[in-house]
């Protein structure tokens, strides 16, 4: 990965400009501003822009930093040397933050089938795609489709990729149950002994501190070091700080938006590096948890690590930038409100989609009042996801665990589809295997000419 280039110094740039160069510098293009055509951009992508008349890219820089010292907060979130961190808010991140708040804290559109057994399912789906997407960002290998029939089967794992979904699904429903707790140094401790139990080379290592400075961020392509975390003596106190930092009142000085508090307890986490593997996963469990805590509750049903895995570059990159330039975290704030946007639209759009699918199948169903009323809602789900994904097996434990039901009720489920000829059952071992029936669609009109199958 190509190193960010660190930028010039401010400071010692202004100090030695002349009255006529500090003249062009105030004078040339209005107040100035953080952004960049409404960018926050770091020099290392600033000094390939064209910089406006009269100014040379170090003194267009000047101009920008000035800008931004202005809106810094500071942080009690120290680096390596003891120096804060700091962030800004600039335009981005203020709409960024109004968004979520109406989108993340509110509330769904009635039209949404976001309550009761269809929210568990919902959860259900979100809480599987974080756990595989997370994995596999820290280099699981197993297929979506395996993974989730794991899960939804509640099998036992088979390799150390499997292991590792598995364990960050825990971790996930863990987090919901400790939402209204404060964190400590032990929870984040009994956090990472959950994500990486079975995981690592030194099975010692999990829920422990690491007890040396061997551990680095490297890029895997070239090795390159990306980040050496601080001394591991440290790390105690780190954590200590970090905890004071995440159960900070709301009317705490400096105050800091519970979301821009989740993403910096992500940032940091990542920062001090402070177990030998399974940072990353550890470090999003807490962003998570910190969100519900908040009481961001429509986060729950979003992936982040669907959307950092589709661009991994870019979330390492938002690390160094921040990094690189005097500690403004504002870059990583940035990406990763960005990152949060795409997972809430995604999610909408989600349902949006889900509900259309409904009512498609709903009107297939339509023509006969009789097999309507024999079916519930959640049989109703099924036809309408094995109509989209032909030839897909249904098992009642993987009904039970989607629906949130007990076992007779997810067999009377599927057995009712069977007696309708819409499934076929077979036996597999100890348990039945339910298979949609390659003309679902004609058998479904079938019934509903015949008056439902009575």
């Amino acid at each position: 990965m190509h190193l960010p280039l660190p930028p010039p110094d401010a400071s010692a740039i202004l100090l030695g400009l002349t009255p006529e160069q500090l003249g062009a510098l105030f004078g040339s293009g209005g107040i100035p501003s953080p952004l960049v055509k409404g960018q926050y951009l770091h020099w290392d992508e600033l000094r390939h822009r064209p910089p406006p008349d009269g100014l040379s890219h170090e003194h267009w820089w000047v101009r920008i930093k000035l800008a931004r010292q202005g809106q810094y907060k500071e942080l009690p979130l120290l680096d390596k040397a003891g120096r804060p961190f700091v962030i800004g808010i600039p335009e981005p991140v203020q709409i960024a933050l109004h968004h979520i708040d109406r989108d993340a804290a509110g509330q769904i559109a009635a039209a949404s089938p976001m309550h009761g057994e269809q929210r568990d399912r919902y959860l259900m789906h979100s809480l599987i795609e974080e756990a595989i997407t997370s994995s596999q960002l820290e280099g699981a290998s197993t297929t979506r489709r395996v993974a989730e029939q794991m899960l939804l089967a509640g099998r036992r794992p088979r390799d150390a990729s499997e292991r590792m979904i598995f364990n960050n699904f825990r971790a996930m429903e863990v987090i919901r149950a400790m939402r209204n707790e404060a964190i400590t140094p032990e929870s984040i401790l009994e956090l990472h002994r959950i994500v990486t139990e079975g995981t690592l080379e030194q099975p010692g290592d999990a829920g422990h501190l690491r007890q040396d400075d061997e551990i680095s961020v490297r890029d895997q392509r070239d090795n390159t070091l990306l980040h050496q975390p601080p001394p591991w003596q440290e790390l105690p106190e780190r954590l200590e700080r970090l905890c004071a930092f995440a159960n900070q009142a709301e009317n705490a000085s400096p105050y800091v938006h519970p979301v821009l508090r989740a993403i910096l307890l992500h940032f940091m986490l990542g920062y001090d590096h402070p177990f030998a593997d399974g940072n990353g996963r550890t470090a999003r469990a807490l962003f998570y948890w910190s969100m519900a805590r908040s009481g961001y509750w429509l986060v729950e049903f979003i992936s982040i690590s669907h959307f950092l895995r589709q661009a991994p570059s870019q979330y390492v990159r938002a690390y160094l930038h921040s990094e690189s330039d005097d500690n403004d975290a504002t870059y990583f704030a940035i990406h990763q409100l960005d990152t949060m946007r795409q997972a809430i639209a995604a999610l909408h759009e989600h349902l949006a989609r889900t509900a259309q699918e409904q009512r498609q199948t709903e009107q297939l169903l339509a023509g006969s009042s009789a097999l309507r009323s024999r079916l519930n809602h959640r049989q109703i789900t099924l036809l309408n996801h094995a109509l989209r994904h032909p030839g897909e097996e249904y098992r009642l434990d993987r009904h039970q665990r989607m629906h949130g039901v007990v076992y007779q009720t997810a067999r009377n489920d599927l057995l009712m589809l069977e007696t309708l000829g819409l499934l076929t059952k077979t036996k597999i071992g100890n348990a039945y295997v339910f298979a949609a029936l390659p003309n679902l669609r004609q058998r479904i009109e079938q019934l509903a000419a015949d008056g439902g199958g009575r």
